[in-house]
């Protein structure tokens, strides 16, 4: 009998995207004979589909959280290739081991990190394995595209259709506002581009100032009206060019998220915006 070597293995495997037992059995079937053991493999399953891992995975989801004490959040993509498979119910249980995992584990900082790390509700076994074996019932690829954790205060918001996600952090003592959440939520509503004003090219900032002043002063008010005056506008241009802090909140556009985060003692350091796929 042909010796069956780990190489063969891994490389019918990446060819077929398929379990490693079931192409360790067709490869033994086959005496080694890489093409024979395709054969047997499309014979004993029809929707088997050879260098599926060129496939694009345009479909998914992404998962977020935060753990009940507000001390982390987490998020990850996980993308396949139809958008039905992305409802399926072993799909959503694989994306919702990993976020569990991701958030409750030592961490990871790449989705291969995570990947070699334990099933939270499948003990023995690992997200990979579990990965493996949710491609093996489905066959389609799958892929854990990324994954994030940041530590709190932080908000975690995903749209209802699990394509966009967003991590909000804040600085502050209050890891449990519900603000966190709503400011989550604003960021995926609005779009901002950066979360402080120093963010922006500080050149463009300052020819701003420089117009908004010299249009102030040619009024004739006084210099510290002059300064009020400026401080105003400088703010809604801040707002205009995409700066989270200085946006109308959009769960109550009476203030900004500036305002709406320090009355819960907390202020806008930084935010991650999700787009599947993008």
């Amino acid at each position: 009998m042909a010796e069956i070597t780990a190489q063969a293995v891994k490389e019918l495997r990446d060819l077929t995207n398929l379990p490693m037992m079931e192409v360790k059995r067709a490869l033994t079937e086959a005496q080694g004979d890489q093409k024979r053991a395709i054969e047997i493999l499309k014979e004993s399953n029809k929707k088997v589909s050879i260098k599926r891992a060129e496939n694009a995975t345009s479909e998914g989801l992404i998962r977020t959280a935060v753990s009940a004490d507000g001390a982390r959040a987490a998020m990850v993509e996980i993308q396949c290739e139809s958008a039905p498979v992305a409802k399926a119910d072993d799909f959503v249980f694989l994306a919702d081991q990993c976020l569990k995992q991701l958030l409750a584990g030592p961490g990871a900082s790449t989705p291969e990190e995570l990947l070699a790390q334990s099933a939270p509700d499948r003990p023995g076994t690992t997200l990979a394995s579990l990965l493996e074996e949710v491609v093996g019932k489905i066959r389609e690829k799958m892929v854990v595209a990324r994954v994030l954790r940041v530590e709190g205060p932080a908000g975690a918001y995903t749209h209802h259709d699990g394509k966009t996600g967003v991590l909000f952090r804040a600085g502050g003592d209050n890891k449990v506002a519900p603000v966190l959440r709503d400011v989550a939520m604003h960021v995926a509503a609005l779009k901002p581009l950066v979360t402080q004003p120093e963010e922006l090219p500080a050149s463009e900032v300052a020819a701003e100032r420089t117009r908004l002043t010299a249009e102030a002063a040619a009024s004739g008010k006084p210099a510290n009206i002059v300064e009020k005056i400026v401080e105003g506008r400088m703010k809604t241009y801040y707002a205009e060019q995409g700066v989270l802090a200085f946006q109308l909140f959009a769960k109550d556009d009476s203030k900004t998220v500036n305002q709406a985060l320090a009355e819960s003692g907390l202020k806008a350091v930084g935010f991650t915006r999700w787009i599947l796929g993008n």
